[in-house]
């Protein structure tokens, strides 16, 4: 547990340095690029579509007249863009979580490497490739989770669970994997998965859930269309933060873990290494002497 907060607010002091914030603007660039051209080329068509759905709906329509007589019918002006935004929000996750991987995790590791683990061996587990597809292959099980689940958030608890555990899973897989993949082989690797899942984990399913605050941000970009333009990327910004952070989080944690693992070894190795010693040592010699 002492590891766990220690790790934790190490990447949130990491946070705060310069070039770590500095280094966050390019997936930021990239992320809003990629949301402003597909929302330029969509946006119109997709609110047509939704709004058609909605309209041919008996049971809005019914909603629609009761909001109207207890003075609400303003809202349903909101509710086609809502839904259009919610539905983006999980690609738009999914996004940012691999850019920030792809483009921010291996400078992090190697500046949490480089302030506390100098004497880390690099054994080098995993290549980028092994690494990217190990990426893919998360994600892919995530949006099909995803999709699979998708009926149960309509129960407002479960709302509350699934995204961000299906998240805090892919989270972990990602950063935990990412944040060894240089410095520990693969049965290090495979032994610290099994060690700390339970603490990955739960570090993950924060991070996902830290990762839900954004959607406020979008959600606000629709009630309050003149700053649409500024609102999006800052909620876009924040979910680079938070990925940000939580690369860091896993780094610290994750080296943290593999440094004291190969500590545990090395004692093992010299506590068995010296009962060894000691009996070839107390073990009678023949001198020449005495066999002539």
């Amino acid at each position: 547990m002492n590891l766990l907060f220690d790790s934790f607010w190490r990447a949130a002091a990491y946070c705060l340095r310069p070039r770590v914030v500095v280094l966050s603007v390019l997936p930021l660039v990239l992320v809003v690029a990629m949301t402003l051209g597909l929302g330029y080329l969509f946006w119109d068509d997709a609110l047509d579509q939704v709004r058609r759905v909605l309209e041919s709906s008996a049971f809005v329509n019914s909603g629609w007249a009761w909001l109207d007589s207890v003075g609400l019918g303003r809202i349903k002006i909101f509710l086609a863009p809502l839904i259009i935004i919610f539905s983006v929000t999980p690609v738009i996750v999914v996004v940012s979580l691999l850019v920030v991987a792809l483009l921010m995790t291996p400078f992090l590791v190697r500046l949490v490497a480089l302030r506390r683990f100098a004497e880390l061996e690099e054994r080098r587990g995993a290549s980028f490739l092994r690494s990217l597809l190990w990426s893919l292959g998360s994600t892919l099980l995530a949006l099909m989770a995803t999709v699979l689940s998708a009926p149960l958030w309509f129960v407002p608890p479960l709302v509350l669970v699934l995204p961000p555990l299906i998240w805090g899973w892919l989270t972990y897989r990602v950063m935990a994997f990412d944040a060894l993949a240089l410095h520990a082989d693969q049965e290090e690797r495979h032994t610290l998965f099994r060690r700390h899942r339970a603490q990955l984990l739960g570090m993950g399913v924060l991070a996902g859930y830290l990762g839900a605050a954004p959607s406020l941000v979008w959600a606000s970009g629709v009630l309050f269309a003149a700053a649409f333009v500024i609102l999006v990327p800052l909620a876009i910004w924040i979910y680079t933060l938070v990925f940000a952070f939580s690369s860091l989080w896993f780094t610290h944690y994750c080296l943290s873990a593999l440094k004291a693992l190969r500590l545990e070894r090395a004692a093992v190795q010299v506590v068995v290494t010296e009962p060894q010693l000691s009996t070839r040592l107390a073990a009678p010699t023949t001198s020449p002497i005495a066999l002539e």
